[in-house]
C-alpha cells in the first residue's frame, strides 16, 4: 500500500516530476513529461507496479527530511539502531535527458542498506528487458523507453527486480545515477552525481532570489516553498504550467471523483502566473503568454480549458484497469474530457493576469492583444450561454454566477487596458457588454431572501468561488451583498473550524455518487483573502496560520484536506492550493497588485 499522500516529496527537472516517500522509495515518475506514461506507478497501486526504494534494512527508528534552503534537493536522515544516514534526492537539469541522482552520506555508524529497483514502463503494465552492461551499468529497455542506472554498487537480479545490498560507513558517500532515454538513442551517458546536485541546487536558489518574499517574515520560508513548487510544475520547454504533478489521487479516500491534473488548465496557469508575478518573478510571465498564444491559436470557437504541456488539443480520457487505484480508489483515468467542456471563465482569468504582468512591467505583447480582440468578441457570443463552471461539474449545464463573474473580468480588463495602458479598442462597446453581465448577474445571481449570491441562477445553494466577487473588484468588500454572501459560505460551507468546502455536491446533478468531498484549500484561502480586504485581520492571519499547519513537513499542499480522516486528498502538489496560499501571504502583507481589491 502506498504511503499517505502527504508523507511524498517533490522533485523536478522542469519536464517532468517523481514523488519520494519518507520510506526513500520514489512511488511516482512519469517519463519524459508530466503527463507520459509512468516507469513508477506504485502510488495508484502496489511495488510491483514500480518503484525505486534505497532504505536502511531492519527499523529506522526515526525519518527526518527536508529540502535545501530555497532548493528542490531533498534530504532525508534516517536513524537506525547501528547509526544514521542521509540520503539526497534531486532531479537535475539534463537537457533532453530525464534523470535521478542519489547520494546516501554516511553520517554516524555503519548503516546496513538495500534498494530495490522495480521498473515498470507505461503505467505499470510493462516489464522491460534488463541487463547488465560489462561496465555494470544497468539497461532497462521496453518500446520506446530506456533507462540506465550506473552505481558503484552490486547490483543483483531478483525475478523481475533489481537489487543491492550495501553498508554505509561514517564519511562515505554511495551514488546512483538514473537516467531516462528514447530507447533508439544511445543510453545516457554517466554524469558526476556530486557536481550535478551542486548545479541543481545552485539552480534552484538563483531563481528563487528573484522573489521579494523574504524568508525571515511571517510564514515566508513556507510561501517560498510554494513558489519552487509552482516552478517545479512549469515545463520549461513550452512554459505550460501542470496543475499537478499526479493523476488520480482521489478526493475521497476509495471514491471515484479521481481526476488526471498533469495538464495544463488556462485558469490555473493564468493564477500561477498571477502569484509569480505578484511575488516579484517575472521570467515564468513571457513563457506561458507565448505557450497560451500558442495553444489557443486558431479559431475563437475551438478555446479549450486545458491544453497538454506543449499545446496539445486532444486530450482523451480513459482508465488503468490494473491498477487498482491509490488505496482502492479506483477508477485510475488518464486524459482529462474536461477538455471538451464549455467554461466561460478562462478568459477572465487570463485578462486578469496579463493585466498584471503589465502593471508589473512585462512587455507589451502586439500580438497577445490582437488575439484578444476576437476572443473577446467570441465570447460576447457564448456568455449568456450555461456552462460547467470552474468545478467542471459533469452534468447539465448551469448559468454559474462565478462564470458570468468571470465574463464581467475579461470585459473589466479589456477596457483597463484601454483606460490605464492605452491600448486600441473599441472601449465603449466593451464598457456596454460589461454593465450588462453585471446588471445580469446582480438581477439573477442575487437571492434576496437568502442575502447571498447563490452559485448558479435559479440555484438556492451557495458556492466558494463566489468569493471572487470581491477580490476581482466586482462589488467592494463590505457592500451588504458580499457581506451576506460570505456569512452565507461560513454558514453552509465551512467544516473543521474555518476550513471551506468548495460547494455541497448533489448526485442528482453531477451523475456522480454522493461523497464527503474534503475542504478545498484554495477556496479556504479566498476566504482569507476577502477577510482582509473587509479589515478582518486576525482571522485572516488565522486562514493562514491554518493553512500552513496542513501543509506537510516539507511544505506541500493536496488539493483538499479531509477534515474526518486528516489527511490531504487529492492530487499532489496542487498548483491551485499553493498559489492560493501566496495570494493570501501577500494580501496580508499588502504586497498584492491593486486588482485584487
Amino acid at each position: 500500500m502506498p504511503l499517505h499522500i502527504e508523507d511524498y516529496a517533490l522533485i523536478g527537472d522542469g519536464k517532468t516530476a517523481a514523488l519520494v516517500g519518507r520510506d526513500g522509495s520514489i512511488d511516482w515518475l512519469c517519463v519524459p513529461r508530466f503527463d507520459s506514461p509512468a516507469c513508477f506507478a506504485a502510488l495508484l497501486g502496489t511495488p510491483e507496479h514500480g518503484r525505486w526504494q534505497i532504505a536502511p534494512v531492519g527499523e529506522i527508528l526515526r525519518a527526518v527530511r527536508r529540502y535545501r534552503p530555497g532548493s528542490l534537493v531533498l534530504e532525508t536522515d534516517f536513524e537506525t539502531a547501528e547509526g544514521m544516514v542521509t540520503v539526497i534526492d534531486c532531479m537535475p537539469w539534463l537537457g533532453d535527458r530525464i534523470g535521478i541522482v542519489r547520494v546516501v552520506v554516511g553520517r554516524r555508524g555503519r548503516v546496513a542498506m538495500s534498494m530495490d529497483l522495480t521498473l515498470r514502463f507505461d503505467y505499470g503494465a510493462r516489464v522491460p528487458w534488463v541487463h547488465l552492461e560489462p561496465d555494470g551499468t544497468l539497461l532497462a529497455l521496453s518500446g520506446p523507453d530506456q533507462v540506465a542506472l550506473r552505481t558503484p554498487v552490486e547490483l543483483q537480479a531478483a525475478g523481475t527486480r533489481t537489487t543491492a545490498s550495501f553498508e554505509v560507513a561514517e564519511g562515505a558517500r554511495v551514488p546512483f545515477d538514473f537516467v531516462w532515454t528514447p530507447s533508439h538513442l544511445p543510453a545516457g551517458g554517466a554524469v558526476d552525481v556530486e557536481s550535478v546536485i551542486a548545479a541543481t541546487d545552485e539552480y534552484w536558489r538563483d531563481w528563487l532570489s528573484g522573489t521579494r518574499i523574504d524568508a525571515d517574515q511571517p510564514h515566508g520560508e513556507i510561501v517560498r516553498r510554494s513558489l519552487l513548487t509552482l516552478k517545479a510544475l512549469t515545463y520549461s520547454p513550452t512554459g505550460g504550467i501542470a496543475a499537478a504533478a499526479t493523476t488520480s489521487l482521489p478526493e475521497t479516500i476509495g471514491g471515484e471523483r479521481n481526476w488526471d491534473y498533469r495538464f495544463c488548465w488556462l485558469r490555473d496557469g493564468a493564477l500561477t502566473l498571477r502569484a509569480m508575478i505578484s511575488a516579484g518573478l517575472l521570467g515564468e510571465a513571457e513563457a506561458w503568454r507565448l505557450w497560451a498564444l500558442r495553444a489557443f491559436a486558431g479559431s475563437p470557437t475551438e478555446l479549450q480549458a486545458l491544453y497538454g504541456p506543449a499545446g496539445e488539443h486532444r486530450l482523451p480520457e480513459t482508465t488503468l484497469p490494473w491498477l487498482p487505484g491509490y488505496e482502492g480508489s479506483a477508477p485510475v483515468r488518464i486524459g482529462n474530457t474536461a477538455g471538451d467542456q464549455l467554461q466561460l471563465d478562462v478568459l477572465g482569468e487570463m485578462m486578469d493576469a496579463f493585466l498584471t504582468a503589465q502593471h508589473m512591467g512585462l512587455a507589451f505583447s502586439p500580438r497577445a492583444w490582437i488575439i484578444a480582440d476576437p476572443l473577446l468578441d467570441h465570447l460576447e457570443e457564448v456568455w449568456r450561454q450555461p456552462d460547467e463552471g470552474i468545478w467542471e461539474v459533469r452534468g447539465p449545464r448551469r448559468h454559474f454566477v462565478h462564470s458570468k463573474l468571470m465574463v464581467w473580468v475579461a470585459f473589466d480588463r479589456a477596457v483597463r487596458f484601454v483606460e490605464e495602458l492605452g491600448r486600441p479598442g473599441p472601449v465603449d462597446h466593451w464598457r456596454d457588454i460589461r454593465n450588462e453581465v453585471f446588471a445580469e448577474i446582480c438581477a439573477k445571481g442575487f437571492d434576496s431572501d437568502l442575502g447571498s449570491f447563490v452559485q448558479s441562477y435559479g440555484s438556492r445553494a451557495v458556492d466558494a468561488s463566489l468569493l471572487l466577487l470581491p477580490l476581482t473588484g466586482f462589488l467592494p468588500p463590505n457592500d451588504p451583498r458580499i457581506v451576506g454572501t460570505v456569512a452565507a459560505i461560513e454558514r453552509e460551507l465551512m467544516v473543521d473550524g474555518g476550513l471551506l468546502l468548495r460547494y455541497r455536491p448533489d448526485a442528482s446533478v453531477e451523475g456522480l455518487p454522493q461523497s464527503d468531498e474534503g475542504a478545498f484549500l484554495a477556496c479556504t484561502a479566498w476566504l482569507g483573502e476577502v477577510y482582509a480586504l473587509q479589515g478582518r485581520r486576525e482571522e485572516a492571519l488565522a486562514v493562514l496560520t491554518r493553512l500552513v499547519g496542513l501543509a506537510n513537513d516539507v511544505g506541500l499542499l493536496a488539493e483538499e484536506y479531509d477534515p474526518k480522516l486528516h489527511r490531504q486528498v487529492g492530487n499532489f502538489p496542487q498548483a491551485f492550493s499553493h498559489l492560493a496560499l501566496v495570494e493570501l501571504f501577500l494580501a496580508l502583507n499588502k504586497e498584492a497588485p491593486s486588482m485584487r481589491s
